[in-house]
């Protein structure tokens, strides 16, 4: 057994889940400990059974639940040393000091192997990352979101996944037409923002193959963005590549199913 599912994912709060038969962990926690309990629990799993949270970067809308969970279920936080020690009060006091990982480098929680790689974001220490099951090199989880842009060394890492967690945070005439204030749009479409609709795209036509069997859209932009946009420009790339997978747009109010790796 390898699966994930996309608790919830926006500008509102993102959590995901990754687990084995004997693993369970949270990749961030930027909602509520209630609701993160409630999302779990709709996609019939046990929330007191989780093994550690580990956390991508420091923005409220990925830890404001962390420490809180980590207290209730008195399980470590594994994060960057750079991400912590920027927003360790918020966080609160942790029932087990924080496990800290570096970006380039591969950690072990229970039988999950996983790899952090540097983010392009406007943060302390961004982490993208990919996850497999240790002694099955035939699965790859890949997670990239809260990037401005797809670097070298993040198509590296997302070739040869099966499953593919991707930004696609706006649509860029939605985005101009808005009403952000124009430093935020600016924000937005630097290299240091988010991917929009087509840029998502351009990510998966360098790292398509055979063996990707599942992409799931993530972090849109309520304001900037339509699931039913980027949806459709996913699935029409597919299509022109005859390229039959599982696309599922992630909801910030609904968990995904539990998705096979």
């Amino acid at each position: 057994m390898f699966q994930t599912s996309v608790l919830a994912s926006g500008s509102k709060g993102n959590s995901i889940l990754i687990r084995t038969e004997n693993t369970k962990i949270l990749l961030d926690a930027g909602l509520s400990g209630r609701k993160i309990t409630n999302f779990i629990q709709s996609i019939k799993l046990d929330e007191n059974k989780l093994d550690g949270i580990v956390i991508s970067h420091e923005h409220s809308d990925h830890i404001s639940g962390a420490g809180i969970i980590c207290r209730k279920l008195q399980i470590p936080l594994y994060i960057t040393k750079p991400t912590y020690d920027v927003c360790r009060e918020r966080l609160g006091k942790l029932p087990i000091e924080a496990v800290h990982f570096k970006n380039g480098s591969s950690f072990t929680i229970g039988n999950i192997e996983i790899r952090a790689f540097q983010s392009s974001h406007d943060v302390a220490d961004g982490s993208n990352f990919t996850f497999k099951k240790v002694g099955d090199d035939t699965r790859k989880l890949a997670v990239a979101t809260d990037l401005g842009f797809s670097s070298k060394l993040m198509i590296m890492q997302l070739k040869n996944s099966t499953s593919i967690i991707l930004e696609s945070n706006h649509d860029v005439k939605m985005l101009l037409a808005g009403s952000y204030p124009p430093h935020l749009k600016q924000r937005i479409k630097s290299k240091q923002g988010h991917l929009s609709n087509e840029q998502a795209v351009g990510v998966v036509s360098q790292v398509v193959h055979p063996g990707l069997k599942n992409i799931i859209l993530a972090h849109l932009s309520e304001e900037n963005n339509l699931p039913k946009k980027a949806e459709k420009l996913m699935k029409d790339y597919l299509q022109s590549i005859n390229h039959d997978l599982q696309l599922i747009v992630a909801s910030q109010y609904e968990s995904t199913k539990l998705i096979d790796v």
